[in-house]
């Protein structure tokens, strides 16, 4: 019997207890545990798209009561956002570099962690406001690199126990070798994943983990049979 898999989200995926540590990312969550000793209390996170930055952000913000804005947000900003740490998202996007000064010297001022992230580090930012130029180049860096193997072994691991569904241990090196090596591409095959073994009525087999793997363009579909194909239509 196949069963209908309703779309209702696995939410909040983003927290601590979804956060896997590893050598990519050690500097940056040893900065994270203790925001007291940052220096001028400003942190930067800088790395490569799917390294991990903006899920560090939402464990920040989640551990220590604190806010998470985007860069874009940034606009007329009067007065702090928050009484607490508050963390930013691709702050180099800011569209108004004025505001992310007031920011920095409100922040610094009232002695508030505030936690940057971008794919590169502040001093190679555009910054037309020497004195928000300075006060970037004197924030601490803590730079990210893409996760190792360990790693995304762990994160598919994760998110697929958040699914409630089995992986076994062929089928897992089955996907890691041909995913791409990035975070939200684990996560978006977890849910395809848990979606075609709910449609198909079974666990996720080879079948239905190679169809996941051509819907999303990884490689790997050409393993499956039509039969199988069909029993891993998403719906």
């Amino acid at each position: 019997m196949r069963q209908l898999a309703l779309p209702f989200p696995v939410r909040h995926w983003l927290t601590g207890a979804t956060l896997v540590h590893g050598a990519a990312n050690a500097e940056a969550t040893a900065w994270l545990a203790h925001p007291g000793t940052w220096p001028t209390h400003r942190l930067a996170l800088h790395g490569p798209a799917g390294s991990g930055k903006t899920h560090l952000l939402h464990a920040f913000a989640e551990r220590h009561a604190g806010i998470l804005l985007p860069g874009l947000a940034l606009r007329h900003l009067i007065g702090l956002p928050h009484t607490g740490p508050i963390a930013i998202d691709d702050a180099d996007l800011t569209p108004e570099p004025e505001t992310l000064l007031h920011l920095l010297n409100a922040a610094a001022e009232a002695r508030i962690p505030l936690l940057l992230a971008a794919r590169t580090p502040p001093a190679t930012w555009p910054i037309p406001l020497p004195d928000l130029a300075s006060r970037l180049r004197a924030t601490t860096i803590a730079r990210l690199t893409l996760p190792d193997d360990p790693m995304l072994a762990a994160l598919l691991a994760t998110l697929a126990a958040q699914h409630q569904i089995h992986l076994d241990p062929q089928i897992q090196t089955y996907l890691l070798a041909r995913l791409p090596r990035d975070a939200a591409t684990l996560r978006e095959a977890a849910c395809r994943l848990d979606r075609a073994s709910l449609a198909s009525g079974r666990r996720v087999t080879r079948a239905i983990a190679a169809g996941v793997l051509a819907d999303l363009g990884a490689g790997g579909g050409s393993e499956a049979s039509e039969e199988d194909r069909k029993q891993a239509v998403l719906f």
